[in-house]
């Protein structure tokens, strides 16, 4: 055995010891085939003018607003977690990404909730450096990327507000955590508006229940909000239910709903599709108010 093959079993070892769990599911995923996923975007084909997004899974969203493009907490690998360079230790996708990050298109705004390895993912980071697109991260996670590979890294922080192209973008305080492993607990975290031209959207990235959404930055209306919805069991002190998911976009007074964080990785206990029935059932008699059911699927607004 070689000294890096010795030393990926030796952290693998700990690792077991620590979440025998983990390593049982990681075990029953090895091998198997990752599904297409159920729906195909196609940006291609979307004007410049309104606001138009796909559900890539996860809660990386593809978004064009008036021509700009914005990628949210972009995680295009087939595992997230650790990487010991011979193998990634972390989560299996359930599930492609409806578009590889190689048919994206060119991406000017990267928006990154916080640092958990769901949600900032190195190698997909990495492989979007060769865009240079500008990106708004949190608080204290800057020295994570390569910045001089980007045109511009911002961190916003809760309340800070800055403007990237033609957009606003607003920090806001969300219900969550920022350590990328155990002891770096002094990352920030946190959610964001997104402004321009009259259009007011909230990418809320990770959030437990939160009054937050009552009091947002800026002023009106929200046209839509991207909520998560998934890994509330057990982890309810961390990740809000889809009905808390529904009561907080009604106080961000949100016409439309974009649920994301479920079914693409095994995060949690509830069933699979648990988390979007019961969003659905929550949303009552206004279905249409529900933007995404499956991945992949598109949403358009105009002017």
């Amino acid at each position: 055995m070689s000294a890096g093959a010795a030393g990926v079993a030796g952290v693998a070892g700990l690792l077991y010891r620590a979440a025998p769990s983990f390593w049982r599911q990681y075990a029953s995923e090895w091998g198997k085939e990752i599904p297409k996923a159920p729906h195909l975007p196609d940006p291609s084909l979307w004007p410049d003018t309104g606001f138009h997004a796909a559900w890539l899974g996860h809660t990386t969203v593809l978004m064009k607003l008036d021509g700009y493009t914005i990628l949210t907490d972009p995680v295009f690998s087939d595992r997230c977690g650790i990487d010991l360079k011979l193998m990634t230790v972390g989560l299996k996708r359930l599930v492609a990404p409806a578009l590889p990050i190689d048919k994206l298109p060119k991406i000017d705004l990267v928006l990154l909730s916080h640092a958990h390895f769901d949600h900032f993912d190195l190698p997909s980071l990495r492989a979007l450096e060769r865009g240079r697109p500008e990106v708004v991260t949190a608080a204290k996670t800057s020295d994570l990327l390569r910045v001089d590979r980007y045109r511009r890294v911002t961190e916003a922080g809760w309340n800070a507000s800055t403007r990237v192209g033609p957009l606003v973008i607003h920090g806001l305080e969300v219900n969550h955590w920022g350590a990328r492993v155990r002891t770096d607990t002094w990352r920030g975290y946190g959610g964001y508006v997104i402004e321009s031209r009259g259009r007011r959207i909230v990418f809320a990235g990770d959030t437990a229940d939160s009054q937050s959404f009552r009091r947002l930055p800026g002023a009106g209306p929200v046209d839509l909000a991207l909520m998560p919805i998934g890994a509330y069991n057990p982890w309810i002190h961390a990740h809000c239910t889809p009905e808390q998911a529904m009561r907080m976009a009604n106080e961000a007074r949100a016409e439309h709903v974009l649920a994301v964080h479920h079914q693409t990785f095994q995060l949690s206990r509830e069933p699979h599709l648990e988390p979007i029935e019961r969003l659905q059932y929550a949303a009552g008699n206004a279905q249409s108010r529900v933007a995404f059911r499956e991945i992949g699927q598109e949403f358009h607004l105009s002017l």
